[in-house]
């Protein structure tokens, strides 16, 4: 009885290691994406704030924002995007997934990489590596509008902690 338990068990681990995706793979990026859709402080502090501040709102007139990222051991072609727009008022993503072509304007979008012991140390919100501790220290590398990130902090510390949050293989670096 055990040796069957365990059989089916590694048939178990074998079947979801092959269903998993790469962290910061396509499919990751669109879990991301719903994820950053069920996230309220993402969707309504970067639509408009309480100040009257939009983020999403900031996209030199094209209706959306970008959002690029990758880890910084597997080389900036295997980078992702998240696509933000507003929808009635509130930021929401509607597109994760593989870079579509559209052309980054670091005025208002963002690209950032990190190690996976860094990206994993942000999604934990370990200290250290909240938003504003990543930034200073270089352990995420970024590149956008810092003046913008500063204004939203606490939402930016939230797109790290998801990044943490939505499940991947870091056994090997996305294709």
């Amino acid at each position: 009885m055990l040796k069957k338990s365990g059989i089916v068990l590694a048939l178990s681990l074998l079947s979801t290691s092959l269903m998993a995706s790469e962290y910061m793979d396509a499919a990751w990026a669109k879990q991301a994406c719903d994820g950053w859709n069920k996230n309220a402080v993402l969707t309504s502090q970067l639509g408009k704030n309480e100040d009257g501040y939009s983020w999403v709102n900031n996209d030199a007139g094209r209706g959306y924002k970008l959002v690029q990222m990758y880890r910084s051991g597997c080389g900036v072609k295997t980078k992702v995007q998240l696509t933000i727009a507003d929808k009635g008022g509130k930021a929401m993503c509607i597109y994760g997934g593989k870079p579509d072509g559209k052309k980054m304007n670091m005025n208002v979008d963002y690209l950032m990489h990190a190690t996976d012991k860094n990206w994993n140390c942000m999604g934990r919100g370990s200290w250290g590596c909240g938003a504003m501790g990543a930034m200073m220290s270089g352990k995420l590398e970024f590149s956008g509008p810092k003046m913008e990130a500063m204004k939203v902090m606490t939402p930016f510390e939230g797109f790290l902690k998801l990044a943490g949050k939505v499940p991947g293989n870091q056994g090997a670096c996305p294709k």
